[in-house]
């Protein structure tokens, strides 16, 4: 077999392996040894190249990915539940998470390449002991390990402090309220810190201060990556697309995109037809 099988985690060994990957629920870390790869996530495209480590956080919201030929390095999926289960004590989790929501790669120091190259090598290797007695303990101390590895790098990145278990608490409520879709039917800061049972200043307050965005830019970041996904979808009118996003009116639609996008929904639809013959 080309992959390397847990439950909650798979290695692959080939780039097209990786391009038939179910990546719903599930945090993709790639590992880039040598070559290039090419990747859209949120609305932006990223190339990468040797010593970079892409996060995922959220798969889904990746597409279009592309490898060049000579593409070496470590593929890893994780289920969402198997990092979840192993409780990280750190409540750097949420402050990493936002950030790469942001910008999902790392360019990594030789020596830091070198650590994320022998963990990930090891892990895939322990994986393969399917014998152990206390197997998926073991996997998840060495994952925790390899990740706390990660904090650390970005960390001192970015020069970031450690928030409080209580605002770690409120953001990661927040967040999830996004990804279960609520910006569909409420882009209104109230109705989230009403949800939280805060005020809408300090929403905005701690997501400024752990991501450096205040609480609307993510609410507007959910909604405008969901827009443009439906947007590329031709079979479906402006006006579907308005109702599915519970906009007033197709015209208070447009303007909502002509503010953002600098573009009105069907010029950004005909760019992105242009683009598209012109990549052929």
């Amino acid at each position: 077999m080309d992959s390397t099988k847990f439950d909650g985690i798979v290695f692959v060994n080939t780039w097209q392996e990786f391009n038939t990957l179910q990546y719903t629920g599930r945090v993709v870390h790639i590992l880039c040894g040598k070559g290039n790869m090419g990747f859209t996530f949120q609305d932006t495209h990223y190339n990468i190249s040797a010593n970079d480590y892409v996060i995922l956080p959220n798969a889904a919201l990746a597409s279009d990915f592309s490898a060049s030929d000579d593409f070496q390095g470590i593929m890893m999926d994780l289920s969402e539940a198997f990092v979840t289960s192993i409780a990280i004590r750190s409540n750097y989790g949420i402050i990493g998470h936002l950030s790469l929501l942001q910008n999902p790669v790392m360019k990594l120091s030789e020596r830091d390449f070198g650590i994320c190259e022998a963990a990930l090598q090891y892990l895939r290797m322990r994986m393969e002991d399917e014998t152990h007695l206390f197997r998926e303990e073991l996997l998840g101390s060495l994952l925790t390990a390899h990740i706390l590895d990660l904090y650390d790098i970005h960390a001192r990145s970015r020069k970031e402090q450690q928030v409080s278990e209580r605002i770690t608490s409120l953001l990661r409520n927040f967040i999830e309220l996004l990804y279960n879709g609520e910006y569909i039917r409420n882009r209104d800061l109230d109705f989230y810190a009403s949800r939280l049972c805060i005020t809408p200043h300090y929403l905005s307050e701690i997501c400024k201060k752990t991501s450096g965005k205040p609480a609307s830019y993510w609410i507007e970041r959910f909604t405008m990556q969901e827009i443009t996904r439906l947007l590329k979808q031709k079979e479906l009118s402006l006006t579907e697309i308005a109702e599915r996003m519970n906009f007033s009116s197709v015209s208070y639609f447009s303007r909502y995109i002509q503010k953002r996008l600098g573009v009105c929904p069907s010029e950004y639809r005909d760019n992105l037809m242009r683009t598209t013959i012109l990549s052929r």
